[in-house]
């Protein structure tokens, strides 16, 4: 197929405003052997003049039919490519599930990258290296749960760092909180991590693929395109050659595209091998452990542990600063610095109080740990702590010269060992309460000197074993209180405390066993079994020669026929038998002649055998809430008495005689069915509470003016009653001699009462001063 040449001035002008310029083939056949000359002259014969439009429309034709697709959308695959792409790498900001828990890290880790807590806990890590801070080391049992931290310390320069002020430790804390439910949000799961992974493969698929077609479209990006039009009734002429002005340019751009392409592919396959290569589903801070004072900061997992991976590509100072927050030792010199701001001394000074056994008290309930201010209380005796999840002793507690008794309720406590040492020397007293065995302290095991010990909860359970065998090591143990549920007596007690001299048992109504252990416990002065459903008196209590108080209260005894082996017990002075169902007292009860005290309230007893009374040096005596009805005559045999109790009862008489006893200081005959009080109530000069409540009296007996040491405040009787006394014998309860005798008369019977007055206050359960026999 020959060339035709076109009239090249019209043709020129045509082509120049086309887009693309075509150039036309001729139809005639043209010998190639004719010269140039020839040729040029039939082809200059033979032009055909074709319209603007024509050409237009030809243009348009062969742009649609011709031309390869990838040059005619090359910009919009691109486009696409690049849009698709983008929606993969940032799909995961989007979905639901793995964008709530990336704005939310990446918003907490703002926080604590500008928090002043960050900045003070770095810049202690670099004082305690810059100082050369030693750690102290325990040189006491290895069980015992010790303590130190930089603050005992202050290594050189640390005054240099700020006092973060109250506003600023809030803050800190709540920053504190929201890292740790974002660690159990975060770590349950792995769902970013797959999704991230699955981005990377998708995206390398699809640049794979871009790879493969790209270079073959781009080969299709030519110049001249030839184009056949078949409409030869309008154009003389088929085919034409037409010319893609823009060819060059995408070819190029293409070429740059597939680069681009190749480089991002790197990228994609690097991090696709980074993930396939490494463990990023779990994440060490090893190098922080290291490098700072804080090396209790744990490890983590799953997508937590993949995010500060990815984190660490991008800066590791951010994990580095993270991971302050994540420390239970930074949380908690956070916490003390915050209860130091809100518990200055001048505010704790207030809650110190005297007790009732005159001594100061300073009682911290439900606070974050204890303010270093407490100790700087230096007078300080009791210390109570209620309810505190994180108590530590530092070294300042040895300033708490006065400290002998320490109260532990529910309390986890941590002990530098100098203040243990100090403990160890001075606490004489000790008292625990712990419902979860696995809080309970071991480090006071090394307390030598301690002198009573009451434990209250299940620290006596079979998965307690270690702490239970370990209270044999305090040799100079006096008093022992249990307030436990156990089965029976443990064996490590009976048998390996033999300092023990008085025992406390209250199994909380639980059947107790197995006591013949007890016989092995020859020291012991007093024994209390309290609410252990024993039915019976055991029998080994009978060999324990050295017994001066005994109490049985709330066993559910029906009969105390074993009482007549009391009598091998010479020492024996107190018998306590509350809360029980014993319906008589036995006749033989008479041979305890040693008994000085006698509680028998609380039970089913109908009469007083006379026998009682033979028990001659009894001072105290309880037979309240019974169902007595008469108080022998031979009550008067009771020469020492100095306490009766009947109340509760259904006595409608009381005997002169028992006005013969002298020495009678509280007689309590409320709620009884009392008529009338016998005039001989005068000879009971010593009396000082009488109690006539809950009776069907309709008077006084005005001989009650006689009874110089009963003040107003001890007569308890009705309103009513007490008005019907004339009122003569109604002042002379305030007449100022009255007042001179009662101090004479109290003068007189001071030992008397001394003795009476620390058997009543000594009633109490799990007091020290139930050892005031020892």
């Amino acid at each position: 197929m020959g060339w035709s040449v076109c009239d090249w001035h019209n043709f020129i002008s045509n082509l120049c405003q086309m887009d693309n310029i075509c150039r036309v083939k001729s139809r005639l056949r043209i010998d190639i052997s004719i010269n140039t000359e020839e040729r040029w002259v039939q082809c200059y014969q033979r032009v055909y003049r074709l319209d603007l439009q024509q050409y237009s429309y030809i243009d348009a034709v062969c742009y649609e039919h011709q031309l390869h697709w990838f040059a005619k959308f090359f910009p919009y695959v691109v486009m696409l490519q690049t849009l698709v792409l983008v929606i993969i790498s940032n799909f995961w900001f989007q979905y639901p599930s793995t964008s709530a828990r990336l704005m939310h890290f990446i918003s907490i880790l703002h926080k604590c990258c500008d928090s002043p807590w960050t900045t003070r806990a770095l810049s202690e890590t670099v004082v305690e290296q810059g100082g050369g801070a030693q750690s102290s080391a325990s040189v006491l049992d290895p069980v015992a749960k010790v303590s130190t931290t930089s603050e005992d310390r202050k290594p050189i320069g640390m005054e240099t760092i700020g006092v973060l002020d109250r506003k600023e430790g809030e803050q800190a804390k709540a920053i504190f909180e929201k890292v740790k439910k974002l660690k159990v949000h975060v770590e349950d799961k792995d769902i970013i991590y797959h999704l991230y992974m699955k981005q990377i493969v998708v995206k390398m698929l699809v640049l794979a693929v871009s790879l493969v077609y790209i270079p073959h479209a781009a080969s299709h990006i030519t110049f001249e395109v030839d184009c056949t039009v078949d409409l030869r009734a309008l154009i003389p002429y088929q085919s034409f050659r037409c010319v893609h002005a823009l060819a060059t340019i995408f070819w190029l751009l293409s070429l740059v595209y597939t680069v681009m392409v190749i480089l991002y592919s790197l990228t994609c396959f690097y991090s696709f091998w980074w993930i396939i290569r490494n463990s990023l589903r779990h994440y060490s801070f090893d190098s922080v452990r290291e490098d700072s004072i804080y090396s209790d900061v744990p490890d983590v997992k799953n997508d937590f542990a993949f995010v500060l991976h990815l984190l660490d590509q991008y800066n590791p100072l951010f994990s580095k600063r993270f991971s302050v927050f994540l420390s239970e030792v930074s949380e908690k010199k956070l916490r003390q610095l915050n209860l130091n701001n809100l518990w200055p001394r001048e505010k704790l000074s207030q809650k110190v109080v005297r007790n009732t056994k005159d001594q100061l008290e300073l009682h911290l309930m439900l606070l974050s740990g204890i303010p270093d201010a407490a100790f700087e209380l230096q007078d300080l005796e009791v210390l109570k702590l209620q309810l505190i999840p994180e108590a530590r002793f530092p070294k300042k507690l040895t300033q708490l010269a006065y400290l002998t008794e320490l109260w532990i309720d529910h309390t986890t406590t941590t002990i530098d060992p100098m203040a243990l040492s100090f403990l160890s020397q001075n606490l004489r007293i000790l008292k625990l309460k712990f419902t979860e065995v696995q809080n309970a302290p071991t480090w006071i095991f090394n307390l030598r000197n301690l002198a009573e010990l009451y434990l209250y909860g299940n620290l006596f359970s079979e998965e307690n074993s270690a702490f239970v065998n370990s209270i044999p090591r305090l040799k100079n143990l006096k008093v022992l209180f249990l307030r436990c549920s156990v089965s029976m007596m443990p064996k490590v007690i009976s048998g390996s405390l033999t300092s023990l001299q008085t025992l406390i048992v209250d199994n909380e109504g639980t059947q107790l066993s197995a006591l013949q252990s007890l016989k092995t416990m020859q020291n012991l002065t007093c024994l209390k079994i309290l609410h252990c459903d024993l039915q019976r008196i055991p029998s080994s209590i009978f060999s324990l020669t050295n017994l001066q108080e005994i109490d049985l209260e709330g066993n559910d005894l029906k009969t105390i026929e074993e009482v007549l082996s009391f009598q091998h017990l010479p020492r024996l002075f107190t018998l306590k038998m509350k809360h029980n169902s014993i319906t008589y007292i036995p006749v033989h009860i008479g041979v305890l002649e040693s008994l000085e005290q006698l509680h028998f309230s609380h039970n089913h007893i109908k009469t007083i055998p006379s026998q009682l009374f033979l028990c001659t040096r009894l001072y105290y005596l309880d037979l309240s809430h019974n169902f007595l009805t008469v108080i022998p005559c031979e009550i008067q045999d009771l020469k020492r008495l100095q306490y009766l109790n009947v109340s509760n009862n259904n006595i409608d008489v009381i005997p002169e005689e028992m006005f013969h006893c002298r020495t009678l200081q509280s007689l309590l005959l409320d709620h009884n069915s009392l008529s009338a009080i016998p005039s001989q109530v005068s000879e009971l000069t010593n009396l000082s509470l009488l109690d006539l409540r809950g009776n069907q009296l309709e008077s006084l007996p005005h001989e009650l003016e006689e009874c110089l040491c009963l003040r107003p405040e001890g007569l308890l009787v009705e309103d009513g009653l007490f008005n019907s006394l004339p009122l003569s014998i109604k002042e002379g309860f305030q007449r100022p001699e009255r007042e001179h005798s009662l101090k004479a008369s109290e003068s007189d019977v001071v030992v008397n009462t001394t003795s009476c007055n620390l058997v009543i206050c000594s009633s109490g359960h799990g007091d020290s001063g139930l050892t005031h026999s020892v």
